[in-house]
């Protein structure tokens, strides 16, 4: 079709449905011309019950990799025609036990002509064909396993966005962007705290002449996010804090980069650990401390109210 060939793979979805859609219709049309009473959408409940005798909604549904409300709609419709009995299981009567009908095991024992035959013209198809579809799929359905095309698509989509995000040493013009950008979020979930307004109000003071390092990101020459690293003489480490990320600039991969660039800082550095204190309740920022590799330890005393959760990088300095 001119369609698929102008667009391409992002048509891949319609693409698939509408195979799969010739293919059911002519399934449909095959269980006919064997005079079994069937349905496509049926026969992988079908399959299992030929196979095991009787199961339960929950088992088929595990089992095929249906959810347990599709199932139930499936056995409610081959119920109406004729193929299914259900029984309450007299170990459990809270089970219910289901089984085909003599309608059903009939359609059983004379459908192996039929599975023969769709098989042969299926491995013709093959044999004619560059590609394997099935062991394609197969592939397909592994990968996407490990991460999702929704996953995949937002990961390229923060690739993208984030080339135009500049990360920079912190410079005397960025003071109020860097005490804002704070400001702003941790009133958004709690409230600033005097070591916040101590490390806000006098960045040079309290971070850079203590030997560490604040970077700034911006975003066409506009200050969208910030982070900081703390040298911790009491834990004889860095501490990775203050991130921040405007709401206006976030999905667009920052807080990763910021999180990359303080983790370079502190290798150049040559400590042998990152830390830092959070909560629980940003989860989204839980999660990109676990993407750069962070882990939950149980640290010191903290002088934060909010936090609840200290994590620690290892890091590789030869130290």
């Amino acid at each position: 079709m001119k369609f698929f060939d102008q667009v391409g793979k992002m048509a891949m979805g319609t693409r698939i449905r509408f195979l799969g859609d010739k293919i059911t219709q002519d399934a449909a049309q095959i269980y006919k011309v064997y005079d079994n009473a069937l349905q496509p959408k049926w026969f992988p409940v079908f399959y299992v019950l030929s196979s095991d005798g009787e199961s339960t909604v929950t088992a088929i549904a595990e089992y095929i990799g249906h959810s347990h409300a599709s199932v139930s709609k499936i056995l409610a419709e081959m119920s109406k025609a004729g193929l299914v009995l259900e029984k309450t299981d007299p170990k459990d009567r809270r089970k219910t036990k289901i089984s085909l009908s003599k309608k059903g095991k009939e359609i059983a024992n004379n459908i192996s002509d039929q599975f023969q035959d769709v098989g042969a013209a299926i491995e013709e198809i093959s044999a004619q064909t560059t590609h394997n579809l099935w062991a394609a799929i197969e592939e397909w359905e592994y990968f996407l396993a490990q991460k999702s095309l929704l996953e995949r698509v937002i990961e390229k989509k923060k690739q993208r966005e984030s080339i135009s995000v500049k990360i920079e040493s912190y410079k005397p013009k960025y003071k109020e962007a860097f005490f804002k950008l704070n400001e702003e979020w941790i009133s958004k979930y709690f409230k600033m705290e005097q070591p916040d307004r101590d490390a806000l109000g006098n960045p040079k003071g309290y971070i850079l002449d203590k030997g560490g390092a604040i970077f700034v990101a911006t975003l066409n020459g506009e200050p969208v996010g910030v982070c900081a690293l703390i040298k911790r003489d009491d834990l004889n480490c860095f501490e990775l804090a203050k991130m921040a990320v405007s709401p206006k600039a976030q999905g667009k991969n920052i807080g990763y980069l910021l999180g990359k660039a303080c983790i370079e800082k502190a290798e150049e550095l040559k400590t042998d650990r990152l830390f830092l204190e959070s909560n629980t309740i940003l989860k989204p920022a839980i999660r990109l401390y676990e993407k750069l590799g962070f882990k939950k330890v149980v640290g010191p005393p903290t002088p934060y109210e909010r936090c609840n959760i200290q994590m620690e990088l290892r890091l590789n300095t030869g130290n």
